[in-house]
């Protein structure tokens, strides 16, 4: 061994004398050194050297890797999971080496040892706060993964929110950052080798990214530049903050530019525009839409995320997407493009098998406008509730909004919630009054459901492809008469609930339970309960006319059975995917330009032409300063648009006559 590793073990620096053998006394009378000098056989301990115990010497390495450690994570500020596993094996080889040569050195070495138990009482401390859970970042990998699946466990976590402290003391709307990203929840299906892959060492030689929650920057991505979105506070009432987007002049440009682009109907110009402002939020939305309508599912999905991962670097320092008490008016149309990225991303999440990720999405969305919900996320919540098994969530939305806000007048929410107490029933983990209750309810529930919302049944079991028995199919209150009858509003309602919802209801056990539910509902319809009698009133005084956030919601939903049913109000107007119908009142800060006038001395012939055009408008050059002057250039207008109208009729009558052809080209006619 050389001399620095006998240094090294001895704890000496270069330039100390080293300790002669008989220079250290194990005993009081000094009998070790005769030992020493006669044997290691003779004398009470047969090998002095099994003093130095290899607990010793992994204790006392790893409290020096601990503080070799913790100065590497102070001068980089942050800490490497995968550096501290690779860095295991070389620790174990070093001890193994070192434990060897331990039986070649002289007994001094038992003095810088014996210096080190205050460090061994301070690793074992540390090892008390990892087993605890507080500190997660030197614990096995194994032990990691164990703790997520409990952490993650959606039964665990539903029953702990239901009768927790900690599920009265959140808000309803209260969002985790680690449930926004999709690949917390695809870890738990696949695991993380399956999902990350080798994506850990290319993240070293990536360059700085800023780090953001609703989306994950890419390599493939443009580099990120300040685009010209800023956030406002604009005030804060009853410890709510309202905040609004705001566009700066630059981008205001852009924007123009962009709607020129769309009056185009081009999608290349917006193409062209994007290479010159990669991260123009108007422009990834539409352009993401045109990828939807070409089946580009991944690229409309990936400009989605880039929209969102620009609209998060311009997030106020104040603004929050956990607690709940931040809000955007939709009617500003600068605070469109955050609910609409939001909304397409959770429709791709929920398309991708993240439902967990998705709800988490809607409860964001939701959380901006609680009390107007302009993309009415209500609508889906419950689905993506029984999706992702957050039965406990479902029903305490239930229980808190139905005084206010009347969920069981929407039939998603009178179908799901008595569902959701159904799928509860079914655990074995909850106790046997639990279950009792939970059934109850949800017997209680669907019965209700069935007698306000006849016109379910029937085309539930359709989509299902069960066949109803004779008794119910022939009963008039589930026949054609409960489709016929009930308003266009929620037939609409209705469609967009079978649509996405009825794969739910194929399973026998829940088949079972609902039959056993109609029989009881046909019974108290035969024998006339007032109910029954008071849903009738209800059906026909509500649902007369659907909201504009629903038809909103319609339009992004991409359901053909809700698309079809839509009125004609709503298809006749041109729909756009930046911004489906906007708000009747709607709040405008900045108003796009008038485009310069023509020339006054322009020809005839092009002003002809430029009538072809569809957004035609001859704009005759009036003052403001007289009344003559303004009435004789709306002569003028009125008189070039008569001479247009004109000309098309004259051109759309010409024809053109054909010459004679030539049947017999040869000339070959037999003469007579």
């Amino acid at each position: 061994m050389s001399r620095r590793a006998l240094r090294r073990l001895r704890g000496e620096q270069r330039g100390q004398e080293p300790l002669e053998p008989g220079g250290l006394r194990l005993g009081p009378e000094g009998a070790g050194e005769e030992e020493e000098e006669e044997g290691p056989e003779r004398g009470g301990l047969s090998n002095l050297y099994e003093l130095i115990t290899n607990e010793e010497l992994e204790e006392d390495l790893g409290s020096k890797e601990d503080r070799a450690d913790s100065r590497l994570k102070e001068q980089d500020g942050t800490g490497n999971n995968e550096e501290a596993e690779t860095g295991e094996p070389e620790s174990d080889g070093q001890r193994d080496g070192e434990d060897t040569q331990q039986q070649d050195q002289t007994v001094t070495k038992l003095q810088p040892i014996s210096t080190n138990k205050p460090r061994k009482k301070k690793k074992k401390r540390k090892n008390k706060r990892t087993a605890a859970g507080e500190t997660l970042e030197d614990d096995d990998p194994d032990d990691l993964d164990s703790i997520l699946e409990k952490i993650e466990d959606p039964n665990e976590l539903s029953y702990e929110t239901k009768s927790g402290v900690l599920a009265d003391s959140r808000p309803l709307l209260y969002v985790e950052h680690r449930n926004l990203n999709p690949e917390t929840e695809l870890k738990r299906y696949f695991g993380a080798r399956a999902v990350l892959g080798d994506q850990r060492p290319r993240q070293r030689q990536r360059q700085y990214i800023r780090s953001t929650w609703l989306a994950a920057p890419k390599n493939t991505w443009p580099r990120y530049s300040k685009t010209g979105i800023a956030m406002q506070l604009l005030e804060t009432r009853r410890g709510v903050q309202h905040f609004t987007f705001e566009h700066h002049r630059e981008y205001q440009q852009v924007q123009f530019k962009f709607l020129d682009a769309v009056e185009s109907l081009d999608p290349n110009n917006i193409v062209l525009l994007l290479q010159m402002n990669p991260y123009h939020v108007d422009s990834l939305l539409q352009l993401s839409e045109v990828c939807r309508m070409q089946e580009d599912q991944e690229m409309a999905r990936d400009l989605v995320e880039r929209a969102l991962y620009s609209l998060e670097c311009a997030f106020h320092p104040v603004f929050s997407l956990t607690n709940g008490t931040c809000r955007l008016d939709y009617r500003r149309p600068e605070n469109r493009a955050f609910y609409l990225s939001l909304f397409k991303h959770m429709i791709f999440l929920e398309k991708r098998g993240c439902p967990r990720t998705a709800l988490e999405f809607c409860k964001l969305i939701l959380s901006l406008d609680p009390e107007n919900d302009p993309l009415c996320v209500l609508l889906l919540i419950d689905l993506l509730s029984l999706r992702a098994r957050e039965y406990a969530f479902l029903i305490r939305m239930f229980q808190e909004w139905e005084g206010h806000r009347n969920l069981s007048q929407l039939p998603n929410f009178a179908f799901s919630v008595p569902l959701a107490y159904f799928f509860l029933s079914q655990q074995e983990e909850i106790s046997e009054a639990e279950l009792s209750h939970a059934r109850e309810r949800a017997a209680h529930l669907i019965q209700q459901a069935l007698i306000m919302f006849p016109s379910v049944l029937m085309p539930l079991l359709d989509h299902c492809s069960v066949q109803p028995d004779s008794m119910v199919a022939s009963h008039a209150f589930f026949g054609l008469q409960a489709q016929i009858s009930q308003p266009p509003a929620l037939n609409q309602l209705v469609s967009l609930y079978l649509g996405r919802t009825h794969s739910l209801w194929k399973d026998p056990a829940v088949m079972a339970w609902l039959e056993t539910n109609v029989h009881e509902v046909l019974r108290m319809v035969d024998a006339s309960d007032l109910v029954v009698e008071e849903s009738a009133q209800k059906r026909k005084v509500r649902y007369q006319s659907a909201p504009r956030n629903i038809y909103r919601h319609v339009i992004l939903s991409e359901l053909k059975e809700a698309t079809a049913a839509l009125p004609l109000e709503v298809t006749s107007q041109p729909v756009m995917g930046f911004d489906p119908l906007p708000p009747l009142d709607t709040i405008t800060s900045y108003t796009r330009p008038e485009r310069t006038n023509r020339p006054s001395n322009e020809s005839t012939l092009s002003l002809f032409f430029r009538s072809l055009l569809p957004n035609f408008t001859l704009q005759g050059e009036v003052r403001h300063d007289g009344e003559e002057e303004a009435g004789a250039g709306q002569d003028l207008n009125q008189g070039v648009n008569r001479l247009m109208a004109a000309m098309r009729d004259m051109l759309a009558n010409i024809q053109f006559q054909e010459p004679p052809r030539d049947d017999n080209p040869d000339g070959d006619a037999d003469w007579d």
